[in-house]
């Protein structure tokens, strides 16, 4: 597919400065681009690549003014990232979608099929089982007895969505992604731990995105909910009984255990990890590695650190701690100082 600048600006409502007719087929990062790629610059500090580019058309932002010669044509938008995400999006739609049910897929003969569904090889779907219309089932997924999915969703190669779980409209899920595991429940006792049987599902909303090896646990009573929105990076770990709210974010290796429950809008960073039965305030930010004991009530809450503490004074803090060791020694100089002054005092009585 090759877009003109003048078709690119009209979709993304941009001011074209250079060749309108400058054509393009397909996205470069732009200390990478070549001929008939097109980039964007978005940050001041690759701003000495796009005098060097060999990228056709850049996406700048409104306020770029050049410090010199640019020979690739420039398309200024409000935001170059935003930008350039829609027009990513614009060309992922515009792919075509595979259709077709493939001979080597199981299908019990109850379950029920939406229509222009993708369903790869070696697909495995039980019996009671809802697939909505327009999904795509790629090799070796797995959907469990009584299960549903809405439509449109994708799920890619070994990702599992085991019996009684439900996944809704225009979700992702990646491969080796599972939905409805048993919570980690025991029971400690005399002879070791017995199992507590966990006896409820998973719920994933519309428009969620799970990355590779990424888990939601099934409830032990009642459903581990992921509300609508929410995208979740590769290898988290969403426990028991869990609730997620609306369009919130986890990066990599993010651990929540279970019973908590997470508020809309938050954002956090990887491996950060919550303690069970907690509550988290809406828009909470929780930065790498923060651990979360106990409660965040105040929405929009910023904490870094383990145990998490407010971001502002973790950093402060942290810029302390490099000198402590001198702190200490300084300390302990200053101490002896005043044991002297004392037994100098003292003599003198």
């Amino acid at each position: 597919m090759e877009f003109s600048a003048e078709m690119i600006a009209g979709l993304i409502g941009g001011t074209i400065v250079g060749d309108p007719k400058a054509t393009v087929n397909n996205f470069a990062k732009i200390e990478e681009g070549k001929h008939g790629c097109i980039s964007f610059l978005a940050n001041d500090k690759y701003e000495h690549y796009i005098y060097e580019t060999e990228s056709s058309v850049v996406l700048v932002n409104d306020n770029f003014e050049p410090k010199k010669e640019i020979k690739a044509t420039l398309i200024k938008v409000a935001d170059a990232r935003e930008a350039v995400a829609k027009l990513l999006q614009i060309y992922e739609s515009m792919k075509p979608k595979r259709k077709g049910i493939s001979e080597l897929a199981f299908i019990d003969s109850s379950a029920k099929i939406g229509k222009d569904c993708y369903i790869g090889p070696f697909v495995a779907i039980a019996e009671g089982v809802e697939i909505g219309d327009g999904c795509i089932f790629h090799p070796h997924v797995t959907i469990g007895k009584n299960a549903k999915v809405g439509n449109n969703t994708e799920i890619y190669s070994n990702a599992v969505i085991y019996h009684d779980c439900q996944v809704g409209n225009n979700c992702i899920l990646h491969a080796g992604s599972v939905i409805g595991a048993d919570g980690f429940g025991f029971q400690p006792t005399e002879k070791g731990y017995d199992k507590i049987p966990q006896i409820g599902i998973a719920i994933i909303e519309d428009d969620v995105e799970i990355g590779a090896n990424t888990c939601v646990d099934r409830a032990v009573m009642g459903a581990t909910i992921v509300h609508k929105g929410v995208k979740l990076d590769n290898l988290v770990q969403i426990a028991h009984n869990d609730e997620i709210g609306s369009h919130t974010v986890m990066s990599a290796q993010v651990g929540i255990a279970g019973s908590t429950k997470v508020g809309e809008w938050c954002m956090f960073g990887g491996q950060v990890g919550i303690a069970g039965h907690a509550t988290i305030a809406d828009r909470t930010m929780a930065g790498a590695q923060a651990g979360i004991p106990n409660n965040i009530k105040k929405p929009g809450t910023a904490v870094q650190g383990t145990p998490a503490i407010d971001a502002k004074t973790f950093w402060k803090s942290s810029a302390i701690f490099k000198n402590l060791y001198q702190m200490w020694a300084d300390m302990n100089e200053i101490k002896k100082e005043i044991k002297t002054l004392k037994d100098e005092f003292a003599a003198k009585k």
